[in-house]
Protein backbone atom coordinates (compact mmCIF):
# COMPACT_ATOMS: atom_id res chain seq x y z
CA UNK A 1 0.00 0.00 0.00
CA UNK A 2 1.42 3.42 -0.47
CA UNK A 3 -0.54 7.18 0.05
CA UNK A 4 -1.20 9.03 -3.35
CA UNK A 5 1.29 11.04 -4.63
CA UNK A 6 4.17 9.54 -2.04
CA UNK A 7 6.65 6.73 -2.54
CA UNK A 8 5.79 3.06 -2.98
CA UNK A 9 8.17 0.51 -2.26
CA UNK A 10 8.09 -2.64 -4.15
CA UNK A 11 10.11 -5.62 -2.66
CA UNK A 12 11.39 -8.21 -5.52
CA UNK A 13 11.71 -10.47 -2.48
CA UNK A 14 15.36 -11.73 -4.19
CA UNK A 15 17.76 -13.44 -1.24
CA UNK A 16 20.69 -13.68 -3.66
CA UNK A 17 22.09 -16.31 -1.35
CA UNK A 18 24.94 -17.31 -4.17
CA UNK A 19 25.91 -13.59 -3.60
CA UNK A 20 26.15 -13.42 -6.90
CA UNK A 21 27.55 -10.17 -8.64
CA UNK A 22 25.33 -7.60 -9.65
CA UNK A 23 27.26 -6.92 -13.22
CA UNK A 24 26.31 -10.94 -13.55
CA UNK A 25 22.29 -9.91 -13.45
CA UNK A 26 19.48 -8.15 -15.46
CA UNK A 27 16.91 -7.27 -13.27
CA UNK A 28 13.77 -5.96 -14.74
CA UNK A 29 10.35 -4.58 -13.52
CA UNK A 30 7.14 -4.79 -15.37
CA UNK A 31 3.57 -3.83 -14.63
CA UNK A 32 1.34 -6.31 -16.32
CA UNK A 33 2.41 -8.32 -19.26
CA UNK A 34 3.59 -5.24 -21.31
CA UNK A 35 4.86 -2.16 -19.60
CA UNK A 36 9.02 -2.50 -18.34
CA UNK A 37 8.97 0.13 -15.56
CA UNK A 38 12.54 -0.49 -14.38
CA UNK A 39 15.89 -2.21 -15.84
CA UNK A 40 18.79 -2.59 -14.52
CA UNK A 41 21.01 -4.08 -16.97
CA UNK A 42 24.65 -5.74 -15.58
CA UNK A 43 25.06 -2.81 -13.11
CA UNK A 44 23.84 -0.12 -15.43
CA UNK A 45 20.31 1.41 -14.98
CA UNK A 46 19.03 1.00 -19.14
CA UNK A 47 16.42 3.15 -19.76
CA UNK A 48 15.38 1.83 -23.71
CA UNK A 49 12.77 -0.26 -22.77
CA UNK A 50 10.84 1.93 -19.85
CA UNK A 51 7.54 2.32 -20.57
CA UNK A 52 7.01 6.87 -21.17
CA UNK A 53 5.03 7.32 -17.91
CA UNK A 54 7.60 5.52 -15.81
CA UNK A 55 10.79 7.60 -16.55
CA UNK A 56 12.67 9.69 -14.06
CA UNK A 57 9.96 8.22 -11.72
CA UNK A 58 11.63 5.19 -10.09
CA UNK A 59 14.74 3.91 -8.11
CA UNK A 60 15.74 0.43 -7.28
CA UNK A 61 17.81 0.06 -4.03
CA UNK A 62 20.06 -3.28 -4.91
CA UNK A 63 21.19 -3.84 -1.20
CA UNK A 64 17.44 -4.39 -0.51
CA UNK A 65 16.62 -5.22 -3.82
CA UNK A 66 13.67 -2.84 -3.90
CA UNK A 67 11.80 -0.34 -6.47
CA UNK A 68 10.81 3.09 -5.42
CA UNK A 69 8.19 4.11 -7.55
CA UNK A 70 8.11 8.20 -6.91
CA UNK A 71 4.86 10.27 -6.81
CA UNK A 72 2.14 6.78 -6.59
CA UNK A 73 -0.98 7.64 -8.51
CA UNK A 74 -4.30 5.82 -8.79
CA UNK A 75 -3.30 5.02 -12.63
CA UNK A 76 -0.26 2.88 -10.85
CA UNK A 77 -2.51 0.37 -9.12
CA UNK A 78 -2.23 -3.28 -9.96
CA UNK A 79 0.31 -5.74 -10.30
CA UNK A 80 4.50 -5.55 -10.48
CA UNK A 81 6.70 -8.15 -11.39
CA UNK A 82 10.55 -8.38 -10.40
CA UNK A 83 12.29 -10.18 -12.91
CA UNK A 84 16.03 -11.36 -12.42
CA UNK A 85 17.94 -13.42 -14.77
CA UNK A 86 21.57 -14.62 -14.50
CA UNK A 87 24.09 -14.41 -17.62
CA UNK A 88 26.11 -17.59 -17.96
CA UNK A 89 27.41 -18.81 -21.11
CA UNK A 90 24.57 -19.31 -23.51
CA UNK A 91 21.08 -17.26 -23.06
CA UNK A 92 20.85 -15.79 -19.58
CA UNK A 93 18.53 -17.81 -17.29
CA UNK A 94 15.95 -16.60 -14.77
CA UNK A 95 16.53 -17.39 -11.40
CA UNK A 96 14.00 -15.54 -9.90
CA UNK A 97 10.65 -13.95 -10.09
CA UNK A 98 8.32 -12.37 -8.26
CA UNK A 99 4.98 -10.43 -7.89
CA UNK A 100 3.53 -7.61 -5.73
CA UNK A 101 0.32 -5.65 -5.87
CA UNK A 102 -0.15 -2.05 -5.15
CA UNK A 103 -2.75 -0.23 -3.60
CA UNK A 104 -3.16 3.45 -3.73
CA UNK A 105 -4.62 5.35 -0.77
CA UNK A 106 -5.95 8.79 -0.15
CA UNK A 107 -7.76 10.02 3.05
CA UNK A 108 -11.14 11.06 3.31
CA UNK A 109 -12.02 14.25 4.33
CA UNK A 110 -13.36 13.88 8.29
CA UNK A 111 -17.56 13.23 7.59
CA UNK A 112 -19.54 16.05 8.45
CA UNK A 113 -23.23 16.89 8.97
CA UNK A 114 -25.46 19.02 8.06
CA UNK A 115 -28.84 19.95 8.54
CA UNK A 116 -30.85 20.53 5.39
CA UNK A 117 -33.81 23.19 6.09
CA UNK A 118 -35.77 25.56 4.25
CA UNK A 119 -36.55 29.28 5.67
CA UNK A 120 -39.76 27.98 5.71
CA UNK A 121 -39.25 25.01 7.13
CA UNK A 122 -37.07 26.75 9.90
CA UNK A 123 -39.35 29.37 10.83
CA UNK A 124 -42.18 27.01 11.27
CA UNK A 125 -39.83 24.89 13.83
CA UNK A 126 -39.62 21.42 12.40
CA UNK A 127 -43.70 22.02 11.04
CA UNK A 128 -42.92 18.23 9.86
CA UNK A 129 -41.23 17.11 13.19
CA UNK A 130 -38.90 15.40 11.31
CA UNK A 131 -35.24 16.57 10.71
CA UNK A 132 -33.13 16.13 7.12
CA UNK A 133 -29.99 15.54 7.42
CA UNK A 134 -26.84 14.86 5.45
CA UNK A 135 -23.15 13.87 6.13
CA UNK A 136 -20.43 14.23 3.74
CA UNK A 137 -16.85 13.22 2.74
CA UNK A 138 -14.86 14.11 0.23
CA UNK A 139 -11.60 13.20 -1.86
CA UNK A 140 -10.97 9.57 -0.51
CA UNK A 141 -9.49 6.25 -2.39
CA UNK A 142 -10.24 3.45 -2.59
CA UNK A 143 -13.85 3.50 -2.86
CA UNK A 144 -15.63 3.52 0.71
CA UNK A 145 -17.31 0.35 2.00
CA UNK A 146 -20.42 2.48 3.18
CA UNK A 147 -21.66 5.27 5.50
CA UNK A 148 -24.02 4.86 8.15
CA UNK A 149 -25.47 6.93 11.57
CA UNK A 150 -25.32 6.46 15.24
CA UNK A 151 -28.03 7.84 17.09
CA UNK A 152 -27.42 8.04 20.87
CA UNK A 153 -29.51 9.07 23.83
CA UNK A 154 -29.00 7.92 27.17
CA UNK A 155 -27.85 4.40 27.17
CA UNK A 156 -28.84 3.24 23.95
CA UNK A 157 -27.11 3.78 20.19
CA UNK A 158 -28.77 2.66 17.34
CA UNK A 159 -27.09 2.36 13.62
CA UNK A 160 -28.97 3.48 10.64
CA UNK A 161 -28.64 3.17 6.65
CA UNK A 162 -29.64 6.23 5.20
CA UNK A 163 -29.62 6.72 1.09
CA UNK A 164 -25.47 7.36 0.17
CA UNK A 165 -24.63 8.06 -2.94
CA UNK A 166 -20.74 8.09 -4.07
CA UNK A 167 -19.26 9.53 -6.53
CA UNK A 168 -16.40 9.57 -8.00
CA UNK A 169 -13.95 12.46 -9.94
CA UNK A 170 -13.23 11.63 -13.55
CA UNK A 171 -9.98 13.47 -13.88
CA UNK A 172 -8.68 12.71 -10.41
CA UNK A 173 -10.18 9.30 -9.40
CA UNK A 174 -11.29 10.40 -6.31
CA UNK A 175 -14.19 9.80 -4.05
CA UNK A 176 -17.04 12.15 -2.21
CA UNK A 177 -19.80 9.82 -0.09
CA UNK A 178 -22.81 11.85 0.88
CA UNK A 179 -25.49 10.05 3.28
CA UNK A 180 -28.68 11.44 3.82
CA UNK A 181 -30.85 10.69 6.42
CA UNK A 182 -34.62 11.33 7.78
CA UNK A 183 -35.32 10.85 11.47
CA UNK A 184 -38.12 12.04 13.92
CA UNK A 185 -37.17 15.05 15.78
CA UNK A 186 -36.01 13.78 19.44
CA UNK A 187 -38.27 14.87 22.04
CA UNK A 188 -37.62 15.66 25.97
CA UNK A 189 -34.15 13.61 25.86
CA UNK A 190 -30.56 14.65 24.96
CA UNK A 191 -29.84 12.58 21.13
CA UNK A 192 -26.05 12.90 19.63
CA UNK A 193 -26.09 12.01 16.13
CA UNK A 194 -23.09 10.82 14.32
CA UNK A 195 -22.00 9.13 11.04
CA UNK A 196 -19.58 6.83 10.65
CA UNK A 197 -17.69 6.50 7.11
CA UNK A 198 -16.31 2.87 7.08
CA UNK A 199 -13.27 2.19 4.82
CA UNK A 200 -13.01 -1.53 5.09
CA UNK A 201 -11.43 -4.02 7.50
CA UNK A 202 -7.66 -2.85 7.12
CA UNK A 203 -8.01 1.03 6.57
CA UNK A 204 -11.12 1.23 9.41
CA UNK A 205 -13.20 3.80 9.55
CA UNK A 206 -13.93 7.47 10.11
CA UNK A 207 -16.83 9.27 12.80
CA UNK A 208 -18.02 12.80 12.31
CA UNK A 209 -17.98 15.64 15.17
CA UNK A 210 -21.02 14.20 17.01
CA UNK A 211 -24.20 16.82 16.09
CA UNK A 212 -26.25 17.55 19.26
CA UNK A 213 -30.38 17.57 19.34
Amino acid sequence: KSFLNHTAYLSCFFPNSQKTDIKDLRVFWQKGTDEVVHEVYHGQEKHDNLSPKYINRTKMDMDKWTLQLLNAGIMDEGQYTCIIQHRVKGSPKVIHRSECLLHIISNYSQPEIALLYTGEQMAARWPNKYLNLSCSSSGGYPEPKQMTWLISHENTTHELTGHTDVSQDAVTKLYNVTSKLNIPVPTNTLTNISCLLHLGEQLGSLVSVPLGI
